[in-house]
């Protein structure tokens, strides 16, 4: 779907990305109405395409309120125009929230028996699907038969949600946080077509910083916030890769479209990631595990001494993650990637400390910040030098933490080549 260059007709009469927003027939169609405002707000214009059966949930009214445009409907409106054709083709990017498993199945078959599937097979631009269904009706054959022939074919599908549906179930199936899907098609869109460079590729990223308790209150932990974590997680997804994000103490947002397995120690780290890693094609370790341990946690709070003597620690150090899974190799042709937090020493510059843990731990890429003055951990920029093992380096200017990802990401998808062909279902 989005292997041509899109139409920029829209975009250059406007200035501004022209986005068609499409809108099945289910319950959190609701919720695409928060997407549509963050569009508009964000200086897009977007036309909005529901279904009939949409207008169920959410009226026409609403729709042309938010987007300040007419909504289309029908392929008979305003037929002189040729809606059916000039919508699609003049779109820069086109997203379908929440896309239900009949419009998958529609869109999946090339049916067009309505506006919003002609709409989709007349768009030269980035497709993004964003479902929302039953969890039985998701993990039906015949729905994840459709998906893979639209992933196939060079949609992004994001895997849905996981929480409360309609009535008492729960389960997969809702729609991700419009936020999160904001946020991949603006990413989507800033890279245009092609994006998917990681279909069929399975990627675990780690984030945050690991605790290990002192006692039942108190632990030794790092300033690790997560966020790198998090767009890595964010980026690989909206590349087309099946992302396993491994969050220790991560408070922010799940990214749209990504399994969340939350950990606390470096211990349960080290036991997730090692799990995860043995289907992955790339292992991303931005989280940051603490180096020590204490030998023991106490049962009850360290209290104050009278005379002002403090307790003394006994420590011992922690498995060392990234040398572990970089020296056994789960898969073939693996690609592992690591982080390093430098501010230099007397023992040698940022570089030079980077360059001796990339051999040390034998990893194939390594990112380096120099965090002195406590730069990186918590803030939205980055910028860092990506080490590869083959000698050469990549200097990545100061910008947001996606930019980074997405540099670490081109270095990954370098190495990994291009996907196993897939053959599309039948």
């Amino acid at each position: 779907m989005n292997e041509m260059a899109g139409a920029d007709a829209s975009t250059e009469a406007t200035g501004r990305p022209s986005l068609v927003l499409g809108v099945a027939g289910g319950i959190a169609a609701y919720k695409a109405a928060e997407l549509l405002r963050r569009f508009t707000e964000s200086g897009h214009d977007v036309t909005v395409v529901p279904t009939p059966s949409a207008l169920h949930f959410v009226g026409e009214a609403t729709w042309a309120a938010l987007s300040g445009r007419p909504v289309h409907t029908q392929v008979w409106e305003s037929v002189h125009e040729v809606p059916h054709v000039r919508i699609g083709r003049s779109a820069d990017l086109v997203v379908v929230a929440p896309a239900t498993a009949d419009l998958l199945a529609r869109a999946a078959s090339g049916r067009a028996d309505d506006l919003l599937t002609n709409v989709l097979l007349t768009a030269r631009c980035p497709v993004v699907f964003a479902p929302a269904m039953h969890t039985e009706m998701w993990e039906h054959p015949a729905t994840q038969a459709n998906v893979a022939t639209l992933r196939q074919r060079g949609a992004l599908v994001i895997e849905p949600a996981a929480g409360r549906l309609t009535g008492v179930d729960t389960g997969k199936g809702r729609l991700p946080d419009p936020d999160e899907i904001f946020a991949i098609c603006m990413d989507v869109l800033a890279r245009g077509v092609g994006v998917c460079d990681l279909a069929g590729r399975t990627v675990v990223v780690s984030a945050g910083g690991t605790r290990e308790p002192l006692d039942p209150v108190r632990y030794l932990g790092n300033r690790s916030s997560g966020r790198q974590g998090i767009a890595l997680a964010r980026a690989a997804a909206a590349r087309g890769a099946e992302v396993t994000l491994v969050a220790a103490n991560v408070t922010l947002p799940d990214p749209a479209g990504v399994k969340v397995v939350r950990v606390e120690t470096t211990e349960e780290l080290r036991d997730a990631v090692v799990s995860a890693a043995g289907s992955a094609d790339a292992v991303v370790m931005a989280a940051a595990p603490a180096d020590f341990r204490p030998v023991s946690a106490t049962e009850t709070k360290i209290k104050k001494t009278g005379d002002g003597t403090a307790p003394t620690l006994e420590l011992t150090q922690t498995p060392d993650i990234l040398a572990e899974i970089s020296s056994d190799r789960l898969r073939e042709g693996q690609v592992v990637v690591g982080f390093a937090a430098e501010t230099g020493d007397e023992t040698g510059s940022v570089l030079e400390l980077g360059r001796a843990k990339l051999a040390r731990k034998g990893c194939d890429l390594l990112v380096v910040n120099d965090v002195r003055g406590g730069a990186v951990f918590g803030a939205d920029d980055n910028q860092a030098v990506i080490l590869d093992a083959d000698g050469t380096e990549v200097d990545v200017p100061a910008g947001s933490k996606t930019d980074l990802a997405h540099a670490v990401w081109d270095q990954v998808a370098r190495r990994l080549g291009p996907a196993p062909a897939a053959t599309e279902p039948d």
